[in-house]
């Protein structure tokens, strides 16, 4: 044989090794690809398939490959879709993923799911195909509905929590009068029906601002390392009370369930509050089951809950097997002042301040729920590995008049400022009032006598709270310091947390608060200093 006819025998030979090798390296990158990769002709039969398109469809690979394209859409894309496959035939081009084609993908089970479609074709001896890359977006397109829902709550969170602060100042003023005239009125006063009215409406209406507060995650927190089956335990006798005799409560609490950064009060209340919406859902009876577990929430979890992160939480659980709730409904629980009750059955803002309270104390809320097969809720908060450390509970004592002090009260808004004047003169205090920083410096330098404490609104113009008390500090070292305000997004308190060693007192307060919680910060020791 010729060295010719070698050298052609040779090239022939690594032609076709090639080739093999290249036909291997295709099928690794087609069984590889996390995308589906299928290959059309233009008769809109499947010519090509690899296994990504197997899983995310459904189908096997011999049902796929020979049948019409139009398996995997939706019937009601699928008359309109041969059109727009003549019409890319007609005139092939290359559509990148990103700015390919938004659909919906048909599994074999009947299922849709969102789908994004990139675009290629290949022409050989045997005709033009159009290749289809195909990548699930379901993640995709739930994250970004959590995040226009996140973002919609957000603002309408502001805009509560700014309605809360305002409403709170009058809220303060109107009690406070209220109970002044109270004291003056005989019990046999015919007037003393309609005051005693008027604060039981100022009392509901804060707390209702208490629910903007905690939706718009303002709300002020004292938070403690608890344990979430003991707090569970204290809901015990009152779940009782409220979700009725013809409702059975099931508690089912893991032994080993940690702890959690909370406050006790809000826990409480959260529970508190899924229990009445599934007393509701169950007005036949029912059973209501209350669970507590340790769990592991990973990437999966994650991946697809806006701004969660990966790691051990606590979970508690709240089921009921009542009606259940559709799509939509599921869509909008924990929107303020959205409900399915009768008209003066409910605020709407049980869910909303339950959805509050979790994230401001960065967990998350989960909702099962379909018609007739009932609702679970399922709380998710961070676990904690320290000690229980839950507070005692004030004891309800009767207001004791401490020593007479002298009180500087800075407050901007001049009916609080007047009402808290008069509260605190009543008690037998020498007060100082001013209405911004600059007075309250000015009567700080002026007056000399020892002024013992500072009342003072946090949110005020030019000068908050905080930098007043700063300034005074360096006046008189050993003042002590009591802020007042309806709002939380301060410099006291940030994400509704105090700061170690604050003293504060939410509005609106009553006279009874006031003094309580003056009483405490003069008899308190004097704080170390730093």
């Amino acid at each position: 044989m010729s060295d010719l006819m070698r050298t052609g025998a040779k090239r022939r030979r690594d032609t076709i090794t090639l080739l093999q090798e290249s036909e291997k390296m295709v099928m690794a990158l087609l069984e590889s690809a996390s995308q589906a990769i299928l290959g059309i002709d233009r008769g809109g039969r499947i010519v090509l398939a690899n296994p990504r398109t197997e899983e995310m469809f459904g189908y096997g690979g011999e049902e796929l490959l020979g049948a019409g394209i139009e398996i995997l859409l939706p019937e009601s894309q699928r008359r309109k879709h041969s059109g727009h496959r003549d019409q890319y035939f007609a005139r092939p081009r290359v559509r990148p993923m990103g700015i390919g084609l938004d659909l919906a993908g048909r599994r074999k089970d009947g299922t849709e799911f969102p789908i994004e479609i990139s675009l290629s074709y290949v022409e050989n001896a045997e005709g033009l195909f159009a290749i289809a890359f195909v990548n699930d977006i379901s993640d995709r397109k739930r994250l970004e509905a959590q995040l226009l829902q996140s973002q919609k709550m957000e603002a309408v969170g502001r805009l509560a929590g700014g309605v809360a602060h305002d409403f709170n100042n009058m809220l303060t003023v109107i009690a406070g009068y209220n109970r002044m005239i109270l004291d003056d009125l005989s019990p046999l006063d015919p007037l003393r029906g309609c005051a005693e009215e008027v604060l039981k409406a100022t009392d509901r209406a804060a707390a209702i601002t208490g629910q903007l507060l905690a939706f718009s995650r303002r709300q002020i927190m004292q938070p403690c390392v608890m344990g979430v089956n003991e707090t569970v335990q204290r809901t015990e006798t009152m779940l009782h009370r409220l979700i009725g005799e013809d409702v059975e409560l099931v508690l089912a609490l893991a032994a080993d369930a940690g702890n959690i950064k909370a406050d006790p009060n809000h826990i409480e209340q959260a529970i508190v509050n899924l229990a009445l919406n599934a007393r509701d859902a169950m007005p036949n009876g029912g059973r209501l089951t209350v669970e507590t577990a340790n769990v592991r929430l990973d990437e999966t979890y994650t991946r697809t809950h806006l701004g969660m992160q990966p790691g051990d939480f606590v979970m508690i659980a709240v089921s009921d097997n009542g009606k259940g709730m559709d799509a939509e409904t599921r869509r909008r629980i924990f929107e303020p002042f959205f409900t399915t009750k009768a008209a003066g059955k409910g605020t709407g803002l049980g869910l909303a301040t339950v959805y509050g309270s979790v994230k401001q104390l960065g967990g998350d809320i989960w909702v099962y729920s379909e018609p007739g097969r009932g609702t679970t809720f399922k709380l998710y908060f961070p676990r904690i590995a320290e000690p229980t450390a839950v507070p005692a509970p004030d004891s309800p004592d009767a207001v004791e008049v401490p020593r007479s002090e002298t009180i500087l009260v800075v407050e901007d808004e001049q009916a609080v400022r007047d009402l808290t004047v008069k509260m605190l003169r009543k008690l037998g205090h020498t007060v100082l009032p001013a209405a911004n920083g600059a007075e309250a410096i000015e009567a700080a330098r002026s007056y000399s006598g020892r002024i013992g404490l500072l009342v003072t609104d946090v949110v005020m113009p030019n000068m908050s709270g905080h930098q007043v008390a700063e300034r005074l500090l360096e006046l008189r070292p050993d003042l002590k310091v009591l802020y007042l305000s309806g709002y939380t997004d301060n410099t006291v308190v940030h994400h509704g947390v105090l700061e170690d060693g604050v003293e504060f007192l939410p509005k609106p307060f009553s006279r009874e608060a006031l003094a309580k919680k003056v009483r405490h910060v003069l008899e308190s020791p004097p704080a170390p200093k730093s």
